[in-house]
């Protein structure tokens, strides 16, 4: 099951680095306009994370596809 599901509220603040385990919000690399939830499962370097997604029953796009992303 999904972190978030439908309906569910997300506020976010801009921290200026990522942590092993919380959540980010960021931009979709490929569909400007859509935004993408995903936790932080690795920091490499204070500007750059690698995010997984928390629901395995749907294929979805996460670092596994985009790689290392930087931390907005």
């Amino acid at each position: 099951e999904p972190t978030l599901v439908n309906g569910q509220a997300l506020i976010t603040v801009r921290p200026d680095s990522a942590k092993v385990g919380e959540l980010r919000v960021f931009q979709h690399p490929y569909r400007p306009g859509f935004w993408l939830v995903k936790r932080v499962a690795e920091t490499r370097g204070p500007q750059t994370m690698w995010v997984l997604s928390d629901n395995v029953a749907v294929q979805t796009l996460d670092s596994r596809e985009l790689g290392s992303l930087p931390v907005y």
